[in-house]
């Protein structure tokens, strides 16, 4: 058993300073640390508010019954992401190590969950960097006085492209391809010269080198570790903010933004009555705040032992919601000024989910407005940062996970390591930059994070919960705040948390929805290829415990104190109400 010794609170400014008697791990005393609290904060903000903030939430909630979508978003929040997110801060803090090696100290035959989360984290990576290539390419593009989305005379135009706006009388039929639209498919995807996933053509060098650019950026600020990143984060977590209120305001201005904003918070009051909607919100604030990712694991290991994580975990957690909400007033307000000059319905503007709504919808509406050059270039400057802070966390929970599993290699060459895991995100990313890389990118957004986080998110509620012990994690948090957790938080914790989790697992299994991009409608075979995938993370799971459980002499009758060691578990059901 490693030697403990009761430590003052740290001296770093904006943390929590009282004096705490409190068991610390001396062999994680030379660990690095944040230089400030604001670090931190805007770190785990920076992760959580990303690209899904800004296109999932706004067309989720009106999907959905609008306003009254806000109901199961909020209670499924309190109840099943909040309490989540605040366990993995806590775990992170108390521990202080990364997503593999955690496991040690708390049910060691788990361990395979760290090993599943950093191959789900590559997966993130092979896809979410090419997103944000996408947008490098429309910010280069955004430097012209009139920006190519505008009209229909560009060499990659067809027949079938279709400017509304600044003409009357203009016909709009289902062949109809607006010049947003065709300039994404056609100019930045070339996705017409791809038949789907069974021919996706060759690489686009023009995303290859926008995404070389992408990862140059991580790559310096990850190298480092959080003395490096924390200070990148207060640009790249800050400015979207900025920008947003610019765009509110500016949509807010135009005409028919009122006609969006109903359309986006109209309740409609039968839908609470729809079980997918409550699965909707389960599974919408559980991807924003990102528990079970081994992100928030990561970034607060590096904090000061009596850092005030439950109060860290609300603040942040407001800010992420609170952000969603804000986006969708942005959306919608673009929306209801192109409903206005197409003169049709909202719904019908509003068809457009996913990707295509950052990169079609509202260009389209960004380019046909007064000063529509500086707009544009906010804009995708804001989705840059974004995507940038989310990739800074999911590479560095990699980072974390690995370098705490084998220090005794990694210790002193985390630059080379970090450029090695920079490397094979790239390599991994070249399918996603072909013609018909869109395809994978919905693939592996699909199938590789999907089911399989959430399945991890779950058994990690429960290895904690369950055989950690609720009583002892309650011990944990005293020993770093100075107080137990509420009754709430506990009966989170042990049943409504994991029975959130499981709810979104069971419905996402019963009802699958089918896979489509464009008109394009993924083969048989491919949705093969994908559970494939999924199981390719979830699988280490089971082959760390059978390899654990063959290779640690006895057997599980006899209970030998190895296999207890093995286990270190403890079913402590009974205890939940204990300290409350």
């Amino acid at each position: 058993m490693l030697p403990i010794k009761n430590v003052q609170g740290p001296s770093n400014p904006g943390y929590n300073t009282n004096p705490v008697p409190v068991p610390v791990i001396t062999q994680t005393d030379t660990r690095d640390k944040w230089s400030k609290k604001m670090d931190f904060l805007l770190s785990v903000i920076g992760f959580a508010v990303d690209l899904g903030n800004v296109w999932r939430f706004p067309y989720i909630c009106y999907q959905n019954g609008g306003g009254a979508f806000l109901i199961p978003y909020i209670v499924m929040a309190i109840f099943g992401g909040v309490p989540l997110f605040y366990m993995e801060l806590a775990l992170g803090q108390f521990h202080r190590t990364g997503a593999i090696s955690i496991w040690k100290h708390i049910c060691p035959i788990f361990k395979g969950i760290g090993y599943a989360i950093c191959v789900i984290s590559l997966y993130v990576s092979f896809y979410y960097n090419t997103i944000i290539a996408w947008a490098l390419f429309y910010f280069y593009s955004s430097f012209a006085s009139v920006l190519p989305w505008t009209n229909c005379d560009n060499a990659w135009n067809t027949e079938n492209c279709t400017n509304y706006f600044l003409k009357d009388n203009v016909t709009w039929n289902n062949y109809s391809r607006s010049p947003a639209e065709e300039f994404y498919t056609r100019n930045v995807l070339e996705i017409h010269k791809s038949d789907g996933l069974s021919n996706v053509g060759g690489v686009r060098w023009q995303l290859m080198l926008c995404l070389f650019l992408i990862f140059t950026i991580v790559y310096f600020s990850l190298w480092k570790g959080v003395k490096t990143s924390g200070k990148v984060v207060w640009v790249t977590a800050t400015l979207p903010y900025v920008v947003l209120f610019i765009l509110l305001i500016r949509g807010a201005t135009l005409p028919g933004a009122w006609k969006g904003v109903v359309f986006y918070l109209q309740p409609k009051w039968e839908k609470l009555f729809e079980t997918s909607v409550w699965v909707d919100a389960a599974a919408q604030i559980f991807f924003s705040l990102g528990p079970g990712f081994g992100v928030l694991l990561a970034l607060s290991s590096y904090n000061p032992f009596t850092n005030n994580c439950y109060r860290d975990a609300i603040v942040t957690s407001l800010v992420n919601c609170l952000t969603s909400f804000m986006s969708g007033f942005v959306i919608f307000t673009m929306l209801g000024y192109m409903a206005e000059k197409r003169n049709v319905n909202v719904e019908d503007v509003a068809r457009d989910k996913g990707p295509s709504l950052l990169f079609i919808t509202y260009p389209e509406a960004i380019a046909n407005m007064t000063g529509s050059t500086f707009f544009a270039i906010i804009f995708f400057v804001m989705m840059i940062t974004l995507g940038l802070d989310s990739t800074f966390g999911g590479l560095e929970a990699i980072i974390t996970a690995v370098m705490d599993e084998y220090p005794e290699y990694l210790a002193h060459r985390r630059e080379l390591f970090v450029l090695g895991l920079v490397v094979v995100c790239f390599l991994g990313s070249l399918s996603t930059l072909t013609n018909g890389g869109a395809y994978v990118v919905k693939l592996l957004e699909e199938f590789g994070v999907g089911s399989s986080i959430i399945a991890v998110g779950f058994l990690e509620a429960i290895a904690v919960s369950w055989f950690y012990g609720i009583t002892r994690f309650s011990n944990d948090i005293k020993s770093m705040l100075g107080y137990y957790p509420g009754l709430f938080w506990k009966v989170c914790w042990v049943a409504i948390s994991p029975a959130f989790l499981a709810y979104i697992i069971v419905s996402s299994l019963l009802k699958p929805a089918p896979l489509q991009l464009f008109d394009y409608k993924y083969p048989d075979w491919s949705i093969t290829v994908g559970y494939i995938i999924g199981a390719s993370s979830f699988m280490w799971i089971p082959i760390y415990m059978v390899y654990k459980l063959v290779w640690t002499p006895g057997s599980l009758k006899q209970v030998r104190p190895s296999n207890a060691a093995i286990l270190n578990c403890q079913i402590h059901l009974n205890s939940v109400f204990h300290n409350s």
